[in-house]
């Protein structure tokens, strides 16, 4: 039952990565090591974009508090602070959700990295809306 709950997750992503131009591992998934090669790719993508979307949210502080120095550095502590504690609940609730799978498995791994992936695609539209009104 897991694995189909999987296999459909993993048709659900591929179909969403379908819509760009350049190839990734995730066109045509068909096999458990092609699913694994994904999962990796949409983890590192999604960190990539929240790295983006943090670095972009402090320019946005620094922008809208520029005459305001400790304002800024005030800000942006707490934004710090709050990563720190977001990356802590985003690894345990990934721990959770990879509780059924064997540490150190390949299914263990990309059950991780798809995990991993949500939280920070979540995250990134978070940061995105923050400051945006």
């Amino acid at each position: 039952m897991r694995s189909m709950a999987w296999l459909v997750l993993m048709t659900v992503v591929s179909g969403a990565q379908a819509g760009e131009e350049e190839s990734t591992p995730c066109d045509n998934v068909d096999t458990d090591q092609q699913s694994y090669a994904c999962a990796a790719f949409n983890k590192q993508t999604a960190e990539r974009e929240l790295k983006a979307a943090y670095d972009d949210l402090i320019q946005r502080i620094r922008d809208q508090y520029a005459d305001e120095g400790d304002q800024t550095t005030a800000l942006i502590a707490r934004l710090d602070a709050a990563e720190q504690l977001w990356t802590q609940l985003r690894d345990a609730d990934c721990k959770v959700e990879t509780y059924a799978e064997k540490p150190g498995s390949k299914a263990f791994q990309a059950a991780w990295d798809t995990c991993v992936a949500q939280r920070s695609d979540d995250r990134s539209e978070y940061l995105q809306a923050i400051g945006q009104q």
